[in-house]
């Protein structure tokens, strides 16, 4: 039976939403084998025409939302295995909705970036996209346990074809080492869920995360499980090597959509599981999780400092801005969580702008060398200008979203530990270091190298891509309250929730016996 919050004219949305992609992907399939041009066009025509139309089915879902509304919206459900309880259960709260606008406002930019830069299997290169969509809108909106593990890996299939079939010379290094981090800490997961299934029996996400109460102890497990699949995925470090490689020798439009969305599934699994369903694990872990962050923002800056690949360097740079995400999740208080998800809907259009940048000048000089460009500013003022206003907002230039995410977490952070705050604050001098270090090289000064003269502006189909994301970063830097209203009702249950949990049991202390901590008699 399906809540009649999730139905509009007897369409069920979110489900309409989520599947949208895959009816995309199976039409491509039936077109069969891209052998001429004309039928190029028409595939790419396609998918384009299924992104924008998810996308505005998403636009629809916002308008509708109803911000002070902390519980979750657009519900539907179905059985599924209903002799294990487990059910098809989705819905949207406010905090995943700006997730799944997120994901579907990038992915028509993606295809439009691959217009020209694929050639081979584009068919198979945009049923990939396709299918990614579907498994990212499920992962944001499922309910369920099970649903979401089976989500949460199907995203690992398309983005390691698209990184292994369309990346680079070491496309499949690359791959197979996402593939393989990200795997493992999965499984870890898997074994979380299972046992938090078997205590509760039930995988409903709502209901566990209302009534889960579990030994201190055995939260400790289990937050650990969690947070080894939640950390690859953001990356935190040390668990982050895989993520330069990747964005390396990903196409252009597999770094957009690696970065925009990819990188976010870890945040929002600390929301959805590890801070709500085990409290005083969570209580107890948040100086690890601080000290890492706080070692990724000025650790990966200082290595971005000194990098010569322009994706790399743009890929470091994602470490240290996600550092900020996870250490305002984890201050447990309103600003601090507001500015962390602030931040990662902010990271995910600057970042794929900054990708987008760079793939433009690769594919006229097919390269990715800092040292090989140089005054790009006297034959491209129009990408001179693009490029500028994103490197702004990376830094976190006022009236850009950049800014107001920064700053809510550093607020948030200051009201928990000043010592964590000042380190913190630290990335954004460091983030100007680089971030205007690397636009410097490549855009201003002179030209050396004769190829440059023969570099052509941005075209009108590039002007096109970045518009949107350049209105949406003002937008959100200007009028942070329509992003910023919808994330407050549910954060403030969260946080009180989490309140409430560590006032009926506190949580258990590090500096106490092993058995203390981890010994649990049956």
């Amino acid at each position: 039976m399906i809540n009649s919050v999730g139905v509009f004219a007897g369409v069920p949305v979110l489900t309409a939403l989520i599947f949208l992609p895959l009816l995309g992907a199976l039409l491509l399939l039936l077109t069969g084998t891209v052998t001429t041009s004309s039928k190029a066009t028409f595939v790419k025509s396609v998918a384009l025409g299924i992104s924008l139309l998810t996308f505005v089915l998403s636009l629809f879902i916002w308008k509708e939302f109803d911000a002070s509304n902390a519980g979750f919206q657009f519900v539907e459900r179905y059985a599924w295995l209903p002799q294990w309880n487990i059910s098809y259960y989705v819905g949207i709260d406010g905090i995943s909705l700006f997730m799944v606008v997120l994901s579907t406002f990038l992915l028509p930019l993606c295809i439009l970036a691959s217009w020209q830069s694929i050639e081979t299997r584009v068919r198979e290169y945009m049923i990939a996209f396709l299918l990614l969509e579907t498994f990212m809108l499920g992962m944001f909106a499922a309910l369920d346990m099970v649903l979401f593990y089976v989500f949460f890996e199907a995203v690992l299939i398309p983005m390691f074809l698209i990184v292994g079939v369309w990346g680079g010379k070491n496309r499949i290094y690359a791959a197979f080492k996402f593939f393989l981090y990200t795997l493992a800490g999965s499984l870890l997961m898997l074994l979380a869920v299972i046992v938090i299934y078997r205590h509760a029996g039930t995988a409903d996400i709502p209901v566990l995360m209302d009534n889960l109460r579990l030994p201190a102890s055995t939260q400790m497990w289990l937050w650990l499980a969690f947070f080894a699949a939640f950390a690859v995925k953001v990356p935190m470090v040390p668990f982050h090597t895989w993520l330069p490689d990747a964005h390396v020798e990903a196409p252009t439009a597999g770094s957009v959509i690696l970065a925009g969305v990819l990188l976010k599934m870890g945040a929002f699994g600390f929301l959805r599981f590890s801070i709500p369903m085990l409290p005083q694990a969570t209580e107890q872990f948040i100086p690890l999780v601080s000290w890492l962050s706080i070692i990724a923002v000025i650790y990966t800056s200082l290595i971005a400092l000194v990098q010569t690949d322009m994706k790399k360097l743009i890929a470091y740079s994602s470490i240290a801005h996600m550092g900020f995400v996870t250490i305002g999740l984890f201050t447990l208080n309103l600003q601090g969580m507001q500015g962390a998800i602030f931040q990662m809907i902010s990271h995910g259009v600057v970042s794929g702008a900054l990708f987008l940048c760079v793939g433009v000048v690769y594919d006229r000089l097919h390269t990715r060398e800092i040292a090989r460009y140089g005054g790009l500013v006297q034959k491209m003022p129009h990408y001179a200008v693009v490029f500028l206003f994103f490197t702004m907002a990376s830094i976190g230039l006022p009236a850009t979203s950049g800014f107001v995410g920064e700053f809510l977490v550093l607020l948030g952070a200051f009201k928990v530990n000043t010592l964590y705050a000042s380190l913190t604050a630290l990335g954004v001098v460091l983030g100007a270091a680089y971030a205007l270090s690397l636009y410097r090289r490549v855009v201003l000064g002179k030209m050396v190298h004769e190829d440059l003269f023969k570099m052509p502006d941005l075209t009108v189909r590039e002007k096109a891509i970045f518009a949107p994301l350049i209105i949406v970063v003002l937008w959100m830097g200007i009028a942070p309250a329509s992003f910023l209203k919808p994330l407050e009702a549910p954060l403030l249950v969260l946080i009180e929730r989490h309140q409430e949990a560590l006032e009926i049991e506190p949580p258990v202390r590090l500096t106490g016996r092993l058995t203390e901590l981890f010994g649990e008699k049956k």
